[in-house]
């Protein structure tokens, strides 16, 4: 990622994804892929219900797609070739943008620590769109997400339907629907090929846990913030005495 810093001193990555200061530590186990030794083991007893490992790396795994499926929109709304490409990186956008402002509000909140940048998988997926040029981004980019997409499709209605907290109840909520619009608009390309799709979903490759987890965040840098669009029509989670700003974090959470 390239960094550059204006006037004020703000970061910006890519000159899009604004940052402002934040000190993290990040707790092992923390990953896209399933990583943890056992999904249902409650890590924390939270105001809003049990915390487990499974529902923490669901928090992680919303935040590291936003991390780089927001650039990837913003590929498309420059280098798509077609209405149908340009609209459906606005929406990668504007719903990502909109998930990663609800990830960021109730992570402190649970004491979850999320990553400043996607897995190396994921960033690779990033540089092979921004080598792609003309219909080659486009069929890959319609196709790439169409698979990654379908892919936590799954693990949303999983956590969806077991999770004991409402905050991750609540963020799977948006995420169903989020993803769900996301998979509409790249088979409205007319670009996704179902029968790569679908083999690549339920037989993907076994890759190391070093290529599928997002790095850690060295303390007190940045934490990377997805800047909402202009004409935003998602809207993030509202949680009740909320102010809009990030939440503090949960003071007193119990360690698994």
């Amino acid at each position: 990622m390239r960094f550059s810093r204006n006037a004020t001193g703000t970061l910006f990555v890519g000159g899009a994804l604004s940052i402002t200061l934040v000190a993290l530590a990040y707790p092992s186990m923390l990953g896209v892929n399933t990583v943890s030794s056992d999904p249902t083991r409650v890590i924390a007893q939270t105001q809003w219900g049990p915390l487990t490992e499974g529902d923490r790396d669901f928090v992680v795994k919303v935040r590291a797609a936003g991390l780089w499926e927001y650039p990837v929109g913003l590929l498309a709304v420059k280098k798509g070739t077609t209405k149908a490409v340009v609209t459906a990186g606005q929406h990668l956008i504007d719903g990502h943008a909109a998930l990663d402002t609800s990830c960021r509000k109730i992570a402190p909140m649970l004491g979850i620590t999320i990553p400043n940048v996607a897995s190396p998988q994921q960033q690779g997926f990033v540089t092979t769109l921004t080598q792609d040029t003309g219909k080659q981004f486009d069929t890959d980019m319609a196709n790439i997400l169409r698979v990654t997409h379908g892919s936590i499709f799954n693990t949303i209605a999983k956590i969806r339907s077991t999770t004991k907290n409402s905050l991750v109840r609540a963020l799977a909520d948006q995420a169903n629907n989020t993803v769900l619009d996301h998979i509409t608009v790249m088979e409205k390309t007319g670009l996704v090929n179902f029968d790569q799709v679908l083999f690549q979903q339920t037989t993907p490759p076994k890759l190391p846990a070093s290529a599928v987890t997002p790095p850690p965040p060295p303390a007190g840098q940045p934490e990377v913030v997805l800047t909402p669009p202009p004409n935003a029509t998602s809207t993030p989670l509202q949680i009740p005495g909320d102010s809009g700003q990030a939440a503090a974090p949960n003071p007193n959470p119990t360690a698994g």
